[in-house]
């Protein structure tokens, strides 16, 4: 098997989606999972004001609503946790998140304090972080910040890997790649965009340029840039199009190289790396 049909089967790609049914398919796993763990009661994401957080938590929200009306319950919520570092350069953008979802609850946890003493305790001992790695402490502080909210609110972390990002690895180890469920696991990025048309989601939100905007010497870094290719070409690769070959070898070189972000720590009996 080529090693594209061999990607689209391991990410569970479609070609082509319906928005309405494939939105029921991720409210009903949220529901279903759940449901099969009574002492879970709510669900925690960390809301940025881009596209993958905004689809995450409103999918979240609704599978929420739906279990405390269909179990004439309170007890389950939607915790939604705002992470900025300092201030957060699209603050409106978050803004429009927040009123876009409507989440039960909402929690700011401003990291700057928790990464920059991380830094100083490790400059203490002759480790000086480069400000890529800086970034990757700032998306482990906030997955702990998270997993912390959800321990004391008998709750899961929610993540918002999808396809073009499980692709690439495109997500920090342990940090926004740490989650216990990923709802849109399946989706390309413009599959997420789909669904959040369908749902009546403004377009600034998911039309803006993606950024993990975690280096400060590059702020609002565009993930396409860190890439060298497209959405486009990768959404497209991941439905079974053909892609220009010099294309297709960065994505594929993307996955090869980021295999042990979508593996368990490895052990003795594997051989994915070899």
């Amino acid at each position: 098997m080529a090693l594209q049909q061999q990607i689209i089967q391991a990410l569970h790609v479609k070609p082509q989606i319906d928005a309405e049914e494939e939105v029921r398919v991720s409210v009903d796993f949220l529901k279903s999972y759940l449901r099969a763990h009574p002492f879970v009661k709510s669900l925690v994401l960390g809301i940025s004001g881009g596209q993958d957080s905004t689809l995450t938590g409103k999918l979240c929200q609704i599978a929420i609503s739906e279990l405390r009306e269909e179990n004439a319950t309170q007890s389950y919520q939607f915790i939604a946790v705002r992470l900025p570092y300092g201030v957060q350069a699209d603050e409106s953008d978050c803004v429009d998140a927040i009123n876009f979802i409507q989440p039960d609850k909402v929690l700011t946890v401003n990291i700057k304090n928790a990464v920059l003493a991380s830094e100083a305790t490790l400059r203490d001992i002759g480790v000086e972080l480069s400000d890529f790695i800086k970034g990757n402490e700032k998306a482990r502080e906030r997955m702990k910040a998270q997993y912390s909210i959800a321990g004391m609110n008998a709750g899961l972390v929610v993540g918002t890997d999808h396809a073009a990002e499980a692709l690439t690895g495109f997500f920090t180890k342990y940090g926004d790649g740490g989650t216990d469920i990923n709802p849109i696991f399946r989706l390309n990025k413009r599959q997420g965009k789909a669904l959040l048309k369908h749902l009546g989601c403004p377009a600034h939100l998911y039309t803006k340029a993606p950024t993990a905007d975690l280096e400060e010497n590059r702020p609002s870094l565009p993930d396409e840039v860190a890439l060298g290719v497209t959405y486009e070409l990768i959404d497209d690769y991941l439905e079974g199009k053909t892609v220009e070959p010099q294309y297709a070898s960065i994505i594929e070189g993307w996955y090869k190289r980021t295999e042990h972000k979508r593996q368990p720590p490895v052990t003795v009996f594997d051989d994915f790396w070899k």
